[in-house]
């Protein structure tokens, strides 16, 4: 199960900025290996302040390893031709990190491995960079000999996941009175994207609009509605509008009724428990408003489920020859990369890691 991770205590922090800033799949930076620990090293005391807020740390390990547990009893009931499944986390900057995890799987003496990405949404900043850390690793043994592997790289649309999402929304608009519900502004709010990345052709911002069209018409487009962006770092251009712009706006524009919605992120973690809940819900308040946040996927039995199905259907699908290991998106890379990486990793996991 791949995922940015993050830190599990306080002191964890400054090794996972490090390791976040050290990769130039998600952040380029100009001589990378010099400014990452110095970048990393300034942030780290008001980024160490954002986890005490929260509870003293990021609680994505705790809610991943729950959902691969419970995902893995399902499908081994969905799919006994591969049980017993088990689930490994793999973080790209937090542990367990890829490493790690590889040194596990060698040491249980897997031979089928199937790269499930939590993100729901492909990018090459996500996905893409945890896919890269895996081959370079896979590559090298540390997972074992003669791996079958292969991947799971992208479900925003599929039915789970957009049930799930939908019913943590009309959770959160039953806050609201009745004969005003309706009027209630959903602003779906994913991590941002710096618009070099969208430029050079990263499906994300596509991939991230079909799953909120996907939850609109499962809601029967109920409420007015935008998707927004989150997370901007640094003073270069990235795709909006920023979720705290849109607050903002509509509170200019009189609209003070706003269920906010994480529609990229299957758990909780500082970008939902400090950035929307404690930043962005304040802010709305300020401005008079009523925000309610619509829970994280967490521990929801019908996400959960979900993540059983995608991985039953991947299996049989496989072993029936119906797909091969990797989806055509996949097999295509951005227009503009020049990640040389990133073409070897594609071909590496075409071929089931051969």
């Amino acid at each position: 199960m791949l995922n940015m991770g993050g830190p599990s205590t306080v002191p964890e922090t400054h090794d996972f900025l490090k390791n976040l800033f050290l990769d130039g799949d998600l952040i380029p930076l100009p001589f990378q290996s010099i400014l990452a620990p110095i970048i990393a090293k300034r942030r780290t005391p008001q980024i160490e302040k954002q986890y005490e807020d929260i509870g003293g740390g990021s609680p994505i390990l705790h809610y991943t390893k729950l959902q691969g547990e419970r995902m893995a009893a399902i499908l081994d009931e969905l799919h006994p031709a591969t049980a017993p499944h088990k689930s490994y986390v793999a973080f790209r900057y937090a542990r367990p990190l890829t490493d790690e995890t590889a040194r596990q799987m060698k040491a249980d003496g897997v031979k089928r491995a199937v790269a499930f990405t939590q993100y729901p949404q492909y990018s090459c900043s996500t996905t893409g960079s945890s896919l890269n850390e895996l081959y370079r690793k896979g590559r090298a043994g540390e997972a074992g000999d003669s791996v079958e592997w292969s991947v799971i790289d992208r479900w925003g649309t599929h039915p789970g996941f957009i049930e799930a999402v939908a019913q943590n929304i009309e959770r959160a608009l039953a806050k609201f009175p009745a004969e005003k519900r309706s009027e209630t502004v959903l602003l779906f709010s994913a991590h941002s994207l710096p618009m070099s990345v969208v430029n050079r052709g990263d499906p994300y911002v596509l991939e991230v609009s079909a799953s909120v069209s996907a939850v609109m018409d499962r809601l029967g487009h109920s409420n007015p509605y935008r998707l927004v962006w989150q997370s901007q770092v640094g003073p270069s251009a990235w795709m909006g509008p920023q979720t705290s712009d849109a607050i903002k706006g509509l509170a200019r524009l009189g609209r003070k009724q706003v269920v906010l919605i994480p529609i990229a992120f299957t758990s909780d973690h500082i970008e939902t428990l400090y950035e929307l809940d404690l930043e962005y819900v304040k802010e709305g308040q300020e401005l008079g408003m009523e925000i309610h946040r619509a829970e994280s996927l967490n521990d929801s039995p019908v996400f959960i489920r979900a993540l059983a199905d995608m991985a039953a259907a991947h299996l049989k699908d496989y072993a029936s020859g119906k797909i091969g290991p990797t989806s055509i998106q996949l097999g295509l890379r951005c227009p503009g990369c020049t990640n040389a990486t990133c073409g070897a990793q594609k071909a590496w996991f075409a071929r089931g890691g051969r």
